[in-house]
């Protein structure tokens, strides 16, 4: 089995893009920026639209930088990648601290029972498995990482509440934060704060434009997050697909459709995800297991996998 371990030694051939990097974060900032801008100035209602799906898949590339942040391949100073995932954090909005402690449980609990949102039991409750899957592919789920991210830097027990620790997901993302970082998340989120009421003071911006921009990037990435694992085999590794798109949705997505490779290499760059061996297994089309999501969850028929203990991010050793 592939190691975990994200602070591992670059595979030999295989370095980080530093310059690619940084430049795709200065020009995905300055964008997302100067779309709020222009939104700000338009009154009708379609234009404003119109700038915000373009703003949604700035945002999705913002956020391929943010997990490529998360994993230390972002820049290979450790000081630079902090700061880059901060600034691409920001523009999600959440505290990038937030990501980086929790995304690890993902590679931790991935098609556990912990993470089986496309698949159910018997003894399920049906009503709860469909609003869940459904609210995800129409865009809520999107809502509750900035909202709970705050909430968490402003009150942690607020996320100790019944409704939060019986939900078996959110409670181990919660769990995964460790107390020392309390600190660092709470320093971001008023970074993150007082950055947009800086811009909302600076450049003007009317909070109904912002709101619907957001909305359009909501329901794009909320979509889409399971998308590279619905229907997947139940393995912690293994359970993932390396998804065909087309080329421009590729560099869109900073090859993030390539999950299957990342969660096998989670150290390598995205650069050269599509260049990893893939074993020759399925590559199913990315709009039709998009397609195929839409269709609802369907019951489990293979064992839960254990959660695996080794911890792929290095600030938990």
């Amino acid at each position: 089995m592939a190691s975990l371990s994200h602070n591992a030694p670059q595979p030999q051939g295989m370095p980080i893009p530093d310059a690619l990097n940084l430049g795709l974060v200065v020009a995905v900032s300055s964008l997302s920026i100067g779309l709020l801008w222009a939104a700000s100035r338009l009154e009708r209602p379609y234009a404003v639209l119109g700038v915000g799906m373009v703003f949604s898949y700035v945002l999705l590339t913002n956020y391929a930088l943010l997990h490529e942040a998360a994993h230390d391949n972002l820049s290979s100073n450790p000081r630079v990648n902090y700061l880059l995932g901060v600034t691409a954090g920001a523009l999600f909005p959440v505290a990038f601290s937030m990501v980086r402690a929790t995304h690890q449980g993902h590679h931790l609990r991935n098609r556990t029972d912990y993470e089986m949102f496309d698949l159910y039991y018997p003894t399920d409750n049906l009503f709860k498995k469909y609003l869940q899957w459904y609210g995800t592919l129409c865009g809520l789920f999107w809502p509750w990482i900035p909202i709970g991210a705050l909430l968490f830097a402003l009150c942690p027990p607020l996320l100790r509440v019944p409704a939060v620790r019986n939900a078996k997901t959110a409670s181990y993302l919660v769990g995964d934060v460790r107390g020392a970082e309390v600190r660092r998340i709470r320093l971001e989120a008023v970074l993150v704060v007082a950055l947009f009421l800086a811009l909302f003071r600076v450049l003007d911006l009317r909070w109904q434009a912002v709101l619907a921009l957001y909305a359009c990037f909501a329901f794009n990435w909320s979509t889409r997050q399971y998308v590279g694992h619905a229907f997947s085999r139940r393995d912690v590794v293994e359970g993932a697909w390396n998804l065909r798109h087309s080329r421009w949705m590729n560099w869109v997505l900073l090859y993030g459709n390539w999950d299957l490779n990342h969660h096998r290499n989670p150290g390598v760059p995205w650069l050269y995800l599509p260049s990893l061996p893939d074993g020759g297994g399925a590559q199913p089309r990315y709009i039709a297991q998009y397609r195929r999501m839409w269709r609802g969850p369907r019951p489990a028929t293979e064992p839960a996998p254990e959660s695996l203990t080794e911890l792929p991010l290095s600030i938990h050793r």
